[in-house]
């Protein structure tokens, strides 16, 4: 019983002895407390006493829906710390504040190795209500300490609207634009300047006509007549040497074609789109001496042999191929009429009559 009144005794001896402590040094945690709470951290470890100091302001606390207002954050801080101002993403701080700018920081104050920095931020907002922001964030680097010290009091804004009474007040519509009366002056400086420059496009155009034939590029090509250009392209034929190459089926095609091209360009028979039977049919219908229908003929019929049975000719039979469709040009081309300066009649110019005759002036 005695040791059990011993232990009881001693127990309510150290409680009194607890509360008299805590009582006596209350007041002095309480105050230390106060100055360590000032700036908080992200990992809840004990700041040094030279940490930096953050404080997050508005320029006002209430605004109307769509104003413009300032976000101040300044930072006391050793000359030799690092912080790091936040950097908004898609200039928003959250879904309802928006970044209008981001101003530079510049040094407020400075005292001893205190150095006191300051940011603004230029904000809005269009949603009403009261946005709760919290403690602003800023990064703390000294030595090998890294963290995020936030501001110690929390950032909250109130956003108001305009209330419209629409039982007392009347909503009237758009009013339509005013008609302005019409001015001649308003467009004479447009009406010269068009009129000057339909003038110098005319002008252009003109001369262009006028000495289009004096301009290299401008001048009309001279058209040759058919018998001209069917000569031209036999000779260069003749010098390519085809036949003599072993190249008897790309001799006679482009002979054939020669003959072909001229007979449209004389007659208009669309000898390219017939065949060589359908040639000798619509030849047959033209005034040509016996002897210029049958060279043709014989011509078309070696030709079809060379080109489809593969047939390969003698060296005179080639030879012989070439001077007939020669001749066959020569003998049939158009024949083009003068005008005698004495008479004033027609006089008509050697070539040949499309019998196989020549005609000779008189």
């Amino acid at each position: 019983m005695k040791r059990g009144r011993r232990s009881v005794v001693a127990v309510l001896r150290c409680a009194l002895a607890l509360s008299a402590a805590v009582i006596i040094f209350a007041p002095a945690f309480a105050q230390r407390g106060a100055t360590k709470t000032d700036t908080k951290t992200t990992s809840g470890r004990p700041l040094p006493e030279n940490a930096p100091k953050v404080e997050a302001t508005f320029d006002r606390d209430s605004i109307g829906i769509g104003d413009h207002f300032m976000l101040t954050v300044g930072i006391e801080k050793d000359i030799v710390q690092q912080v790091d101002f936040p950097h908004f993403q898609n200039g928003r701080i959250n879904d309802h504040i928006e970044v209008l700018a981001d101003l530079p920081p510049d040094t407020s104050d400075m005292e001893g190795r205190r150095i006191t920095l300051s940011k603004q931020y230029l904000l809005t907002t269009f949603e009403e209500g009261i946005h709760v922001l919290g403690h602003f964030p800023v990064l703390y680097v000294d030595k090998n300490i890294m963290d995020t010290v936030w501001s110690a009091l929390p950032l909250q804004l109130q956003v108001g609207t305009f209330e419209i009474d629409t039982l007392t007040q009347t909503i009237y519509d758009i009013k339509l634009p005013v008609a302005a009366p019409f001015r001649i002056g308003e467009i004479a400086g447009w009406a010269l300047l068009s009129l000057l420059i339909l003038m110098l496009i005319a002008g252009g155009i003109y001369l262009l006509i006028r000495y289009r034939e004096k301009i290299p590029f401008l001048a009309p090509k001279p058209v040759l007549p058919p018998h001209v250009v069917a000569i031209q392209a036999l000779e260069a034929l003749h010098h390519q040497k085809m036949w003599q190459n072993s190249k008897h089926k790309q001799y006679y095609t482009v002979l054939t074609e020669i003959l072909r091209e001229y007979l449209f360009g004389r007659y208009g028979i669309r000898a390219l789109e017939m065949t060589s039977e359908e040639i000798t049919g619509a030849v047959r219908l033209l005034d040509l001496t016996p002897k210029l229908f049958n060279d043709l003929s014989s011509l078309l019929f070696l030709s079809d042999l060379v080109k489809f049975a593969k047939f390969i000719p003698e060296a005179d039979d080639n030879e012989t191929a070439y001077f007939n469709a020669y001749y066959f040009v020569e003998e049939t081309k158009e024949v083009v009429e003068a005008v005698s300066e004495e008479s004033g009649e027609p006089n008509p110019v050697q070539g040949g009559t499309g019998d196989g005759r020549k005609e000779v002036a008189p």
